[in-house]
């Protein structure tokens, strides 16, 4: 058993029956009193973000998980199927497993959060940034605003992204997952 001098931030805990990341905490001494720990907990199944406070030098249950590399292969009625990079050994993840499933696209490389002991998928995370192709977009017209204008495009994955009016149908654009926002446009891809 670990102790909350133990805590740092992305450490998995078991806390209430269910598993916790620690997206962010901070250790507080006040002038008067016992020192504790200020948390935010992330939970793996929900996604729900929660406040807690440690008391210092209270044990926690630190949680084993693991990350392993996936490559997606295609979905199905059963859910998305992934390929291990390595063993190939190949799993089915439901929908709400996956952070941003709309950017998904066949060959993707993702990491698939297990946890160790009972090696059940917790969550699969997408790269930070992916790199789709403008399927379609209304032309918009250079030079016909002051601002920064936006418009809606569909990628080849079906999902639906804001891009400036500069960006046409079959350019190569970089999208935020975490956000679901356009980030750039790719040249030579």
């Amino acid at each position: 058993m670990a102790t909350t001098a133990d805590i740092r931030n992305g450490l998995v805990i078991n806390f209430n029956n269910d598993l916790y990341t620690i997206v962010e905490f901070q250790h507080v001494k006040p002038g008067k009193g016992p020192a504790f720990i200020r948390t935010k907990l992330k939970s793996l199944k929900s996604g729900r973000v929660i406040s807690n406070t440690f008391d210092s030098g209270v044990r926690i249950d630190i949680a084993r998980v693991e990350r392993r590399k996936y490559q997606y292969l295609f979905k199905d009625q059963s859910g998305y199927n992934f390929m291990h990079t390595e063993t190939f050994e190949q799993i089915f993840i439901t929908e709400e497993l996956i952070n941003a499933p709309q950017y998904l696209k066949e060959g993707q490389e993702v990491e698939i959060v297990f946890h160790a002991d009972t090696e059940t998928p917790l969550s699969c995370e997408l790269p930070p940034f992916v790199i789709l192709k403008v399927t379609y977009t209304e032309p918009g017209l250079r030079g016909n605003t002051a601002t920064n204008t936006l418009k809606d495009a569909i990628v080849e994955t079906g999902a639906k992204v804001r891009i400036p009016l500069f960006i046409d149908t079959d350019e190569i654009i970089k999208v935020d997952t975490r956000i679901g926002e356009y980030a750039e446009r790719v040249k030579g891809f």
